[in-house]
């Protein structure tokens, strides 16, 4: 008589491996704070609960999959639930600690936040009228501007398509302040375009840039690739043969253009739009250095925190606006394109060659796209160039590596010597990447894994809390983070492992859904096949499906790596005198008024983040190349 072996019970090396792995992580949590015990005695708490819970019939037997779903969920609960629970809690205690509907409801209706007195009267509008402006008009023309920029680099010329293809990865590898310092050093009072306009033609100076215009100018020329990026996708999608059917029926350029590809590629459109408004809600480095008088939310909650009114209940009822205001626009995007279809790609083969731009439309994209090349172009020269020379904002090109040495000095009397003020926040920031890129990854590919390949009781649930943070801006996460953990158990506050874990878990979405959508594309029966011969689950997925998933994981983690060195809205609250972050740093020097040293930061980041994109994307590209080889042969 024999006995079957139940995956639960079954002596698997593999299942041993990710324990032990998570143990390593666990030990090198342990040294940063003390609350890191509580965590890690929770975490060995659910993970034995998880495989009696197995061993009961949960998850099917199986031990992995009880283990991964459990003990991840009780990271999204301490790390994503609890701290946006805590922040929206907070929003109802008055200073004084007392509870309050009424109080809460009074300031979330205030007319410092709802007033329209900009419109009615001469008067300021609210924070979130203001917000809401600027998101509308910033999400419009980078939409107009990426579009413009999708159609000449898809249906244009193919040489356009190199160096828009760079412009279009600048945005990736951008400290968040760049555009902004770019912006006041050309248009400011004292700025080089403002001078040659006043010797030129008598135009008066004026501080114009500051406020509405000057916000509006470096959002759009932030997210315009982001909407070029989405759009060309969808432009590249649209099968040339709809387009030559419109052509044979006599349509005209025009008339394909309007009735074939508009139609097809309205929802990348939407989706752009609605990308820039969330981005621009929850941008915080642009309003920073130019919005003047003109209050944003974002940086209405820092100051709320920060400044001198230190009212954190305050800082919760204009968190809890700002994350009202993005649900409602992503509710908006799914109920507006959640049942409709726009497939245009099917199982037949599609030799046709696109159809050419209508006249009028080349031209017209070429007008708008034009200044947005040339505003860029001169925006990123000023940065580069700006950290060589002496003073690019008096337009004093005396070449010097003055700046360079402030931040980056450094001399061999009796050893190496690391002089330079920006070496500990480069160092602090480089860590922090190098270990929440890997953890953002790990977390994501597992919770995608999980959702894609396995069916158990609350997946919807446990998927919902996996993308709650993809919906929250990074001020809001930044305030929730400060509420939440500065009393014990849970005391991370002012620690290395704060700024780690708030952008493991702020980043984690992207893992966690270029995961579901790469193993979209592997065959279940490969899962099958592997569990047919017996192996285990976390056999298949180390041996079968993870080397599959080379391509996501590597995506994933260079996001996970170059947001955690560009964030600034998220961790500007949890970083201190002793764990600095770049950011943060060029933040200070934007502030102190020495800009010079600020863009020669930005450039030495640039390069870095250009670098390592780079150097993933060509790992990438033979990831890619060698699985075809394999399936080819």
């Amino acid at each position: 008589m024999t006995t079957r072996i139940s995956p639960a019970t079954h002596a698997d090396p593999y299942g041993w491996l990710l324990t032990i792995a998570a143990v390593v992580v666990g030990v090198l949590l342990m040294p940063w704070t003390s609350a890191s015990l509580n965590i890690g005695v929770a975490c060995a708490v659910v993970g034995i609960g998880s495989w009696f819970a197995a061993r009961a019939g949960a998850f099917k037997n199986d031990a992995t999959i009880s283990g991964v779903v459990c003990v991840v969920s009780l990271l999204l609960l301490v790390f994503v639930a609890y701290p946006i629970g805590r922040m929206l809690l907070a929003a109802f205690i008055d200073q004084n600690g007392a509870w309050g509907l009424g109080n809460a409801a009074d300031r979330f209706f205030n007319a410092d936040v709802w007033g329209t007195g900009c419109i009615t009267g001469n008067v300021r509008c609210g924070v979130a009228i203001n917000s809401m402006t600027l998101a509308v008009l910033a999400g419009g023309l980078s939409t107009l501007f990426g579009f413009a920029l999708a159609l000449l680099a898809e249906r244009g010329a193919r040489r356009n398509k190199v160096w828009l293809r760079i412009l279009s990865i600048l945005p990736v590898v951008t400290p968040p302040f760049v555009i902004g310092l770019a912006i006041v050093i050309l248009f400011g009072r004292t700025g080089i375009a403002t001078q040659l306009a006043s010797e030129w033609f008598g135009i008066p100076r004026s501080r114009w840039i500051y406020g509405l215009p000057g916000v509006l100018l470096a959002q759009t020329i932030s997210f315009t690739p982001l909407a070029f990026l989405l759009i060309g996708g969808a432009l590249r999608l649209v099968s040339p043969t709809l387009e030559e059917a419109g052509q044979v029926l006599r349509g005209t350029p025009w008339h394909v253009f309007r009735t074939v590809t508009w139609p097809l590629v309205r929802p990348a459109i939407a989706n752009a739009f609605l990308l820039g408004f969330v981005e621009s809600l929850a941008d915080f480095a642009n309003p920073l250095v130019l919005s003047g008088n003109f209050e944003v939310l974002s940086t209405k909650i820092f100051f709320a925190i920060a400044g001198a009114q230190q009212d954190a209940s305050r800082a919760a009822i204009l968190a809890l606006t700002l994350l009202l205001l993005t649900v409602g626009v992503f509710a908006l995007q799914q109920k507006w394109l959640g049942n409709a279809s726009y497939t245009s790609v099917g199982g037949k083969g599609d030799n046709g060659v696109p159809a050419p731009l209508p006249q009028g439309v080349k031209w017209g994209a070429i007008a708008l796209v034009t200044p947005w090349v040339l505003l860029t172009v001169i925006a990123y020269g000023v940065i580069l160039v700006g950290g060589f020379v002496k003073d690019i904002g008096r337009f004093d090109l005396t070449p010097t590596l003055a700046h360079f040495g402030t931040g980056f000095g450094f001399n061999f009397d009796g050893g190496l010597h690391l002089t330079g003020s920006a070496w500990d926040s480069l160092f602090t920031t480089l860590g922090v990447a190098a270990v929440a890129a890997p953890l953002t990854t790990a977390f994501g590919v597992l919770a995608g894994y999980v959702v894609s390949r396995h069916v158990f009781v609350g997946r919807r649930s446990f998927e919902f809390l996996t993308m709650v943070n993809f919906a929250v801006p990074g001020t809001v996460l930044g305030v929730a983070y400060i509420v939440a953990f500065n009393v014990p158990p849970l005391e991370f506050t002012g620690s290395f492992a704060i700024i780690v874990l708030c952008l493991t878990f702020r980043n984690m979405p992207v893992g966690v859904r270029s995961t579901i959508a790469s193993l979209s594309q592997l065959d279940k029966s490969l899962d099958e096949a592997s569990a047919t011969l017996r192996a285990s689950t976390s056999r298949t997925f180390i041996k079968v499906v993870l080397p599959l998933l080379r391509p996501a994981i590597i995506a994933s983690t260079v996001f996970g790596f170059t947001h955690a060195i560009t964030a600034v809205s998220a961790v500007i609250f949890l970083a201190t005198a002793r764990h600095n972050l770049a950011t943060v740093y060029i933040a200070g020097r934007v502030d102190a008024g020495e800009y010079a040293l600020a863009i020669a930061y930005s450039s030495v980041l640039i390069v870095i983040m250009l670098f390592c994109v780079l150097m993933i994307q060509r790992l990438v590209g033979t990831a890619d190349l060698g699985r075809r080889a394999a399936v080819g042969t």
